[in-house]
């Protein structure tokens, strides 16, 4: 499809969808965000919606500077799956059993574990620098000092709203039938309590002072309020890395004890909240990506969908007009509480029929008619992703 520019900005401003479907609210902080006189360019993904700090699905490009609200309060967010031996005729019609078991082994919602997970106990799990990485925690920002233990236990817990753990079958092509294990999930509380609290800093330097949007308040390099906020979003975007990877690992456990047979792939993980150096036409920039992922030339990605539609493992094509990014789902195109207003229990049934998973009210703002079609998502960034597999979910744990 390629990119058409957003008019009446300062940057570049790339949009990979109908710039006039963007809600007006979301094409505002576009506008303000490319005011910005440390920003290089922008690009916006086809999943863009209003978000808040800054738009979701976008990747703004900056020189000597950073916004943590472009981050987003859920540092290191996103993805991980990997392919298994298993196929569709070896799960049985019946999945109930499969999601309790995954559900009573990774603690969902504002759940955390009575103590702390024993990493070094999980089978298939990476045991390279756990000491190091906890002995960081020290050197945070000291008003999370007492987090310490909740964000141990928090290690290998999904977390609520939009995070889910799936088991999907691959769609099509000579592997049709394929099972895939897939989860959603990012650095927890302890992401939150970091992110906020470098926010509330960010706004109250003098340099902030005039900006279109207080909540674009931007750090900038040199200086020790920079420094601070690089040191903890760099252990936080780790914590979202490890925290993915213990809850993979218990996953695949979970599925070989109920599999003997099955046998696992390498694993793809991506972030989709995070922050990265990069370097695009000799210009250094730091890139944040709320609500994208890295899409450079031959990277794996993940791009989910709803609950009941399906989502996709993607090879980047390193776009460099996007900042070598792709979309990091379908995106919502209502909010939750116009999805609450909107449908009930029974149209959640139905959308979600043939998926083993929760039908209540308490997750009926996730119901796929919230969200954006996949499909027209995947088709507006076809220069910037190939398709290397179609998934849909038969089970989805949600928080």
């Amino acid at each position: 499809m390629g990119f058409t520019p957003l008019a009446g900005t300062r940057a570049p401003v790339r949009v990979w969808t109908d710039p006039y479907a963007i809600e007006p609210q979301a094409a505002k902080q576009l506008r303000n965000i490319g005011a910005l006189p440390w920003v290089q360019g922008v690009a916006v993904m086809p999943d863009v919606h209003f978000g808040k700090g800054a738009t979701v699905g976008s990747v703004i490009a900056m020189r000597q500077a950073v916004s943590p609200a472009a981050v987003g309060v859920d540092i290191g967010c996103g993805m991980s799956a990997v392919r298994t031996s298993l196929t569709a005729a070896d799960l049985p019609d019946d999945l109930a059993g499969l999601r309790s078991a995954i559900e009573a082994t990774i603690p969902v919602g504002f759940a955390q574990r009575k103590d702390s997970v024993d990493t070094r106990r999980i089978r298939g799990l990476e045991q390279a620098g756990w000491d190091d990485f906890w002995g960081r925690f020290a050197g945070l920002d000291r008003r999370v000092a007492q987090l310490e233990t909740r964000a141990q236990r928090q290690i290998g817990t999904l977390g609520g709203g939009n995070h889910f753990i799936e088991v999907c079958l691959e769609q099509g092509g000579a592997d049709e039938g394929r099972v895939w294990l897939m989860l959603h999930s990012g650095s927890r509380n302890i992401g939150k309590e970091l992110a906020e609290r470098h926010i509330g800093v960010a706004r109250g330097l003098p340099h902030n002072a005039d900006l279109p949007d207080r909540d674009l308040a931007v750090f900038l390099a040199g200086t020790p309020e920079m420094d601070a906020y690089r040191r903890d979003l760099w252990w936080a975007q780790e914590y979202a890395r490890r925290n993915r990877a213990v809850m993979l690992a218990l996953l695949c456990g979970v599925v070989r004890e109920h599999f003997p047979q099955v046998s696992f792939h390498e694993s793809i993980s991506c972030h989709h909240n995070y922050v990265s150096e990069e370097s695009y036409d000799g210009v250094d920039v730091l890139v944040t990506r709320k609500g994208a992922i890295r899409a450079g030339r031959g990277d794996l990605g993940i791009i989910p969908g709803s609950m009941g539609t399906g989502s996709y493992i993607v090879r980047g094509r390193g776009n460099t007009d996007a900042y070598c990014s792709a979309s990091h789902g379908a995106g919502r195109r209502m909010s939750r509480a116009q999805a609450k207003r909107t449908f009930s229990t029974e149209d959640l049934a139905v959308q979600t029929a043939g998926v083993e998973c929760r039908k209540d009210a308490g997750v009926v703002d996730e119901i796929p008619g919230a969200y954006k079609d996949i499909t027209e998502v995947m088709a507006q960034q076809e220069d910037l992703v190939e398709v290397v597999a179609h998934l849909k979910q038969v089970v989805c744990v949600k928080g």
